[in-house]
């Protein structure tokens, strides 16, 4: 399989001989050249990925949907990451940091000779080395209101003067000084403090929020950023191809090095398609156009391996990875429509499901049923059994749908279920929810299908009453799941504006207060009890309906290394590279 994409030969070759490191040069069998590095690694190649959906747009504040996040993870960093292998913690543009013993303050030393990618934004189009000042910039940005930050609910009533810089900069208003909660020590060092100790707030600072961008860059760009990027990272973009490709090169002037000293990154460079049938990309993947195939289709899963893993024939070529995935899969109810305000309702389709007749003849075995709630069963430390949740019960469906008002699914409206595009898993799962609601309920349930950035829209303006979603952990913790039922993210009229966290627009005291006491708890065992009793609440009041918490399959090409597989498909390139076949 060729690893250069031909289009782009002349600047990947460029940066073939710019690598660096090397010793010997090694081809692979199509006869693209692999230069060797130390501990075995090589140079060379271009990672070839397809996602089913086009992103919505690259710019850190904006990123709301998991394929603009795996694309601006190669492009930016922020103080802090996660490990690709295991999801703890790592130093990033912060070399390390230091937490107060009341845990409110944090302090960063800035890692030197960090710089960001060159690009015209700069006087001299070469990128200059990150400072105190740009973290601040962006952390500013951060807590500025914007109709293009979505990131400002994970640091609201967190960090000091985060809600008075928002309010002050309300309309476009420029603020001196920007949060007082945030301080430059010098150069190198930046200083964060929070109003209230917040055990996962590294975690936000890990994602796409708190990536650190040039000033130069947003003032050269402004909305244009959507798909004019300028990081820190491994990669720099060169190509965007709206709905076909994102072409990303290799940052020659990266400053992270690996554990044998060899300069990062290995890859020439990075080349996401866009194929929206799976089957389709399936092929791609079986022509070595591909180097990964994510969730392959479901009706071949039989044919590419057995329920333990085992690959069959003409599949054994590929690296088999499979794990549990820190998701939940659901369909969301608008509970300030006319509709589904009603409790029993919800409950009603939440028990008219059969979830394990969805994960055994429709999903082959690729998830595990959501009777419990939200939390996916992936944290040690959460008793998510501990939840009562909705199981498969006809009758109880039907008692309820009578309690509502539609005896026998009499008087019922039709219903439209929203799916986005850009997934035959997700068509697969709708038909056979609308067969069990119409079999249940005696209702008739109607399939709209639209593309993604469309179908997130029209969920975070309230335009829809009942539509497919899920929700991949940004980072490992409960809280990150249940935050999705907080009413601190509602607009003052609930019913009105654009909400991206809490689109079922579900407010419930009993619950936002064990929540927010869960939040303000240091002691892990404490928080997640309290986040359980919230999540009972919440499960009572059937918010939205609890479908299934996925199990990821992937496949790779035989000759790609060091691209480990976790629980949130959190996917790292820096540092994989390919071996001669």
């Amino acid at each position: 399989m060729n690893k250069l994409f031909i289009p782009f030969l002349v600047a990947v070759c460029c940066l073939l001989f710019a690598c660096g490191g090397g010793e010997s040069s090694s081809s692979t069998s199509s006869g693209g050249e692999l230069k060797a590095g130390k501990g075995g690694a090589h140079y060379g190649g271009v990672f070839k990925i397809n996602e089913e959906e086009y992103f919505r747009t690259l710019y850190p504040l904006n990123v709301g949907e998991v394929v603009g996040h795996r694309i601006t993870n190669q492009i930016y960093e922020g103080l802090v990451a996660l490990d690709q292998a295991d999801l703890t913690l790592v130093p990033s543009i912060a070399e390390k940091w230091t937490v107060s013993d009341d845990a409110l303050t944090y302090t960063f030393d800035i890692r030197k000779g960090v710089k960001f990618h060159d690009d015209p934004c700069f006087a001299d189009g070469k990128g200059r080395e990150v400072t105190a000042k740009d973290v601040k910039y962006c952390l500013d940005l951060l807590c500025t209101s914007s109709a293009d930050n979505k990131g400002y609910d994970f640091v609201k009533d967190r960090i000091v003067g985060a809600n008075e810089h928002w309010k002050a900069t309300a309309g476009g208003k420029k603020v001196a000084g920007g949060v007082s909660g945030i301080k430059i020590i010098n150069d190198n060092q930046i200083e964060i403090k929070l109003s209230k100790p917040f055990s996962s707030f590294l975690y936000i600072l890990a994602m796409p929020f708190g990536f650190v961008f040039p000033e130069e860059a947003v003032t050269k760009y402004g909305k244009e950023m959507r798909d004019k990027t300028v990081g820190t990272g491994p990669f720099m973009l060169k190509t965007v191809k709206e709905n076909e490709a994102v072409i990303m090169l290799r940052n020659p002037n990266y400053w992270k090095k690996d554990k044998n000293g060899n300069q990062l990154p290995f890859l020439d460079g990075v080349r996401f398609s866009f194929i929206k049938e799976m089957m389709s990309a399936l092929r791609e993947f079986k022509k070595g156009n591909a180097d990964l195939i994510y969730r392959p289709p479901l009706e071949m899963m039989d044919e590419i391996a057995d329920r333990q893993g085992n690959l069959k024939e003409g599949y054994k070529q590929y690296q088999y990875q499979a794990r549990p995935s820190m998701d939940v899969q659901y369909y969301g109810f608008l509970n300030t429509g006319e509709l589904f305000k009603d409790k029993k309702l919800r409950q009603a389709f939440c028990y008219a499901v059969d979830r394990e007749k969805l994960i055994d003849f429709t999903l082959k075995g690729g998830g595990v049923p959501a009777h419990h709630g939200i939390v996916p069963p992936s944290f040690s430390g959460y008793n998510t059994k501990g939840v009562k949740g909705y199981s498969f019960d006809a009758n109880k469906a039907r008692t309820l749908m009578a309690q509502a008002g539609y005896p026998d699914g009499k008087g019922f409206p039709e219903l439209t279920l929203n799916i986005n595009s850009g997934g035959g898993r997700n068509e697969q799962v709708a038909e056979a929810v609308q067969k069990m609601l119409s079999e249940n309920l005696n209702i008739k349930v109607n399939i709209s299908k639209m593309p993604f950035h469309q179908h997130l829209e029209n969920t975070e303006s309230g335009k829809f009453d009942f539509w497919r979603a899920g929700w991949i952990a940004d980072y490992p913790d409960p809280e990150n799941f249940l935050t999705l039922l907080w009413s601190d993210h509602l607009p003052a009229d609930i019913a009105k504006g654009t909400v991206y966290l809490n689109t079922f627009r579900f407010k419930s005291p009993k619950y936002d207060k064990l929540f927010t006491e869960a939040l303000r708890t240091v002691d892990d065992k404490k928080r997640n009890e309290l986040f359980r009793q919230a999540e009972q609440i919440a499960a009572n009041e059937a918010p939205f309906l609890p479908l299934y918490h996925s199990k990821d399959v992937r496949l790779l090409q035989g000759d790609v290394r060091n691209f480990p597989q976790n629980s949130m498909e959190y996917r790292l390139l820096g540092e994989t590279y390919f071996v001669p076949e």
